[in-house]
């Protein structure tokens, strides 16, 4: 039996103690586990997680001050098993992603919005939200030298240093995937990333892909008309890509780079929507002044 297996066998026991059967493993990035056991889930963490800071965000999302905004966990509790970290939650029906159209973009929108209202001093400390640190870490990831991995890393250099400083509460990795329902209520989830930085990171996702021309417009005007609507600062009240503009490059690149590494993963050619992300970071150096003398060819 391999480690993989004997962790699973461990979260399953774990599921069991809080839930009910069957304890099934749900798909999920490579490099997380998550079982569900009847309502709940158990989740190990990706390897090398910090665990201090992991409690941190943890004793963060228990608190009422995110009630409504961020599921709370079945225990704060984090336990290691075999050298990966462990958290228990209540099991949510995610966004269909077969069906694109039903998005909830409106609610998520207004949760985000209501997050970034929450004042930091009113939750336990935050570290810092993990976006910025994720951009680089993934680029970081490329190993080759393949005419798409030298523009992913020529965009990356082009890029101003990145923020990863103080700020207000931020989800850290907002995306579709980290929703889902639960008693018939969105609600967000995830908290490997949440912490104190430029909460503008957390629309950058859907600024990015409505930027390179893979998002509808009317789908992002409406998420934006919706973050706006709700109260949500992130933005300012004048052109929203003041502030957008930088988190929605980087974005790019790290959504390229993922693809990038993907595509080379699974020795395939880049699929039409991976061509158009590594397109963008082409536009994206010719963009930046300090690289306009940097080749992309």
């Amino acid at each position: 039996m391999s480690d993989s297996d004997d962790l699973i066998d461990e979260l399953r026991r774990i599921g069991l103690r809080y839930g009910g059967p069957p304890a099934e493993v749900l798909p999920t990035r490579p490099d997380v586990i998550i079982v569900r056991a009847g309502s709940i889930v158990v989740k190990a963490h990706a390897p090398g997680s910090e665990k201090a800071a992991l409690v941190r965000r943890m004793e963060a999302v228990a608190h009422p001050a995110l009630r409504g905004i961020l599921l709370e966990p079945v225990t704060e509790e984090v336990v290691t098993v075999h050298d990966r970290l462990v958290t228990v939650w209540p099991a949510g029906t995610p966004v269909d992603s077969r069906d694109p159209d039903a998005a909830p973009w409106e609610a998520a929108a207004r949760l985000l919005a209501r997050l970034h209202a929450v004042p930091a001093r009113a939750l336990p400390p935050l570290p810092a939200a993990g976006g910025p640190a994720r951009v680089a870490a993934t680029v970081a990831r490329l190993d080759g030298d393949s005419a798409a991995e030298l523009v992913v890393r020529r965009a990356f250099t082009c890029l101003p240093a990145l923020d990863t400083g103080p700020g207000s509460p931020t989800h850290g990795d907002w995306h579709m995937g980290q929703l889902v329902r639960v008693q018939g209520e969105w609600i967000l989830i995830d908290v490997d990333d949440l912490g104190t930085g430029d909460q503008a990171w957390d629309l950058a996702r859907p600024a990015a892909w409505f930027a390179a021309g893979l998002l509808e417009p009317q789908v992002w005007h409406g998420f934006l008309s919706a973050y706006r609507a709700a109260g949500g600062q992130a933005t300012g009240t004048g052109d929203p890509w003041e502030r957008l503009d930088l988190p929605a490059q980087a974005m790019t690149v790290q959504l390229t780079a993922t693809a990038v590494a993907a595509a080379k993963r699974e020795d395939r050619p880049l699929d039409e929507v991976e061509q158009i992300l590594v397109d963008t970071c082409q536009k994206i150096v010719r963009f930046r002044s300090a690289c306009h003398s940097v080749p992309t060819q």
